[in-house]
């Protein structure tokens, strides 16, 4: 059976040094957190393949039955505006060069140097109409903003006049999040919380949320979004969110739940748990679950055992292995 990955990463050495500082001010106890020997299987031990889009990369595909990974650049929007637009540049260039030295193993999603909205636009033109980019994956807020920000408007037109989606990734809540949220813990605890533990998946969560309430979907109707870690919670609280959030309030063109099953595919990013599947199955479809594995942060080795355990139907299986990737990304 073909797979397709969706969430797999990579980092430029220059553009993690810019960003470093901003995620080390946002959360000064992540790599700690995640250290070698702290008892967490993705730990930042996962550098060394962080690094790697070449042949280590591919034989540790093959080795667990994996056809395609899409590749997306860390950090971009934790880079400060004075430097990111050229090393954002540069980092997609490089993912450009694998893509093309492996052809059909890998794809690509664009960084996009966010702080300056318009190079973002542009460089998410180059990347799709010079370099055959599938989209965009972008790393959570932008100098604290989510990209319902007016100032982001030429992303969002950008990416829905090429017709690719967007990736929204999680990274860390503003200093201001975390002070009230998750200080006051043992360190390491803190460590977590605000981030893969649980602030990411909230700080993301919120991020969707923010755009289908000012309007993104209403203005841009069939952009599509992905979202990693089962919809980010969003599915479990549907009915909740729609509840509380009515037409009446919201003053949308649809509820809330529209936006979620007409402009939303989501990914298990690793989270090989099979109720959390027959749930989303369930709530939006097959139609709208496609595979990510969180590489390298989450081994490659999971992915087949958790289709083959499924209780789905092979065209069912085959949607989520690949077909839906294939017809989402063009691929």
């Amino acid at each position: 059976m073909k797979i397709i990955t969706l969430e797999e990463h990579f980092v430029d050495p220059a553009l993690a040094a810019a960003s470093s500082p901003t995620i080390n001010r946002l959360a000064p106890n992540f790599a700690a957190a995640y250290a070698a020997g702290t008892g967490f299987a993705g730990s930042l031990q996962s550098e060394s393949l962080l690094l790697d889009l070449g042949e280590k990369r591919v034989a540790n595909m093959d080795l667990n039955g994996i056809t395609t990974q899409v590749l997306s650049c860390l950090w971009a929007q934790q880079a400060p505006a004075g430097v990111a637009p050229e090393l954002v540049r540069a980092a997609n260039d490089s993912a450009a060069r694998a893509v093309n030295a492996f052809p059909g193993r890998f794809a690509a999603f664009a960084a996009l140097p966010t702080a300056v909205p318009e190079a973002a636009a542009n460089e998410l033109e180059r990347c799709v109409s010079d370099l055959g980019f599938v989209g965009t994956l972008i790393n959570g807020r932008t100098e604290d903003e989510f990209l319902d920000a007016p100032r982001f408007d030429p992303v969002l037109r950008t990416a829905s006049r090429l017709g690719v989606p967007i990736y929204l990734h999680p990274a860390m809540p503003p200093r201001a999040v975390t002070e009230a949220s998750y200080e006051g813990l043992p360190s390491l605890v803190t460590g977590r919380l605000q981030t893969a533990a649980w602030g990411w998946h909230v700080e993301t969560a919120e991020h969707f949320i923010h755009m289908v309430l000012s309007g993104v979907f209403d203005r841009y109707q069939d952009l599509q979004v992905i979202l990693g870690h089962w919809g980010e919670m969003i599915p479990f609280y549907l009915d909740r969110i729609e509840e509380l959030l009515p037409q009446e309030i919201t003053k949308l063109d649809r509820p809330f739940a529209e936006y979620f099953k007409h402009n939303v595919h989501i990914t298990p990013s690793g989270m090989w748990n099979q109720a959390q599947l027959r749930f989303c199955v369930e709530t939006l479809g097959v139609e709208r679950i496609v595979l990510a594995v969180d590489y390298p942060f989450v081994g490659n080795e999971g992915v087949t055992a958790f289709l083959d355990e499924a209780d789905l139907s092979v065209q069912d299986k085959n949607r989520i292995a690949h077909g839906t990737a294939e017809r989402l990304l063009g691929l």
